[in-house]
């Protein structure tokens, strides 16, 4: 499976991210994780150290991956992939380390032929965790066009579920197969609204993530949610991914 991470900033995508692909680990899954954030924090949610995710290396910009291009998927991985403490294999696509170093239209490009290649020697599960707003969809050939799934990632605002149902008619036009909502940082009012809004806007749910003090801790503190630590949380993930099983 191909899984795009998506939604406005803010939002919570990269905890997200990390707790889907901490979660497909733990059911046995091989989950290679690509940050596609130009300040990425992917790598500290999923146990590294600030210093170990900015020596991520960066990916090629404007590499095509795939038989017919310049390297294959398996050696990109090989030579880029960085080991996480959860298991999952991180991969760094987009960085923006000086001012005036130009768009990061080749990082994408590099993401979306790596998505096209045939990654099953390597990966059950693919997991992007993009950056926010929706460029990734409009640019020229669209960075998640070969995922197979996105879920985009809302708070419990009206403005966030729009944008989802905008992510929804650009993933079809695209040609992506399959776009969830999931709503986070919910209090108990929230399930409510998330689904009588998302029904208004036609964006099918797949779940309503709680808000919890553990994860607030943890992005105060720039890292990782303890194993041991929001449980309330970790279920939903769970609901979240028997639901992404009960569809494929």
């Amino acid at each position: 499976m191909k899984l795009g991470i998506v939604g406005k900033g803010g939002v919570g995508k990269t905890t997200t991210s990390a707790l889907l692909a901490q979660g497909l680990v733990a059911r046995g899954r091989r989950v290679v994780a690509v940050d596609t954030d130009s300040n990425p924090n992917l790598g500290t949610s999923l146990g590294l150290t600030l210093a170990e995710t900015e020596a991520v290396p960066e990916l090629p910009r404007s590499l095509m991956v795939g038989e017919r291009g310049d390297v294959t998927a398996e050696t990109l991985i090989d030579t880029y992939g960085r080991p996480t403490p959860s298991g999952v294999i991180l991969l760094s696509a987009i960085k923006v380390t000086e001012a005036g170093a130009g768009c990061t239209c080749g990082g994408h490009a590099t993401v979306r032929s790596l998505l096209g290649d045939a990654l099953a020697e390597r990966a059950d599960v693919t997991l992007v965790d993009m950056e926010a707003g929706l460029e990734h969809l409009s640019r020229s050939g669209g960075t998640l066009a070969h995922a197979d799934v996105l879920l985009v990632i809302m708070e419990p605002s009206r403005k966030a579920v729009v944008t989802a149902a905008r992510t929804v008619a650009l993933a079809e036009e695209l040609g992506i197969p399959a776009t969830y909502g999931v709503g986070n940082k919910a209090q108990p009012a929230d399930v409510a609204f998330f689904e009588e809004v998302c029904a208004a806007q036609g964006v099918p749910l797949a779940g309503v993530i709680p808000f919890d003090t553990d994860v607030a801790d943890a992005d105060r503190a720039g890292g990782a949610v303890e194993v041991s630590a929001a449980a309330a949380v970790r279920a939903e993930i769970e609901h979240i991914l028997d639901f992404l099983d009960r569809q494929a």
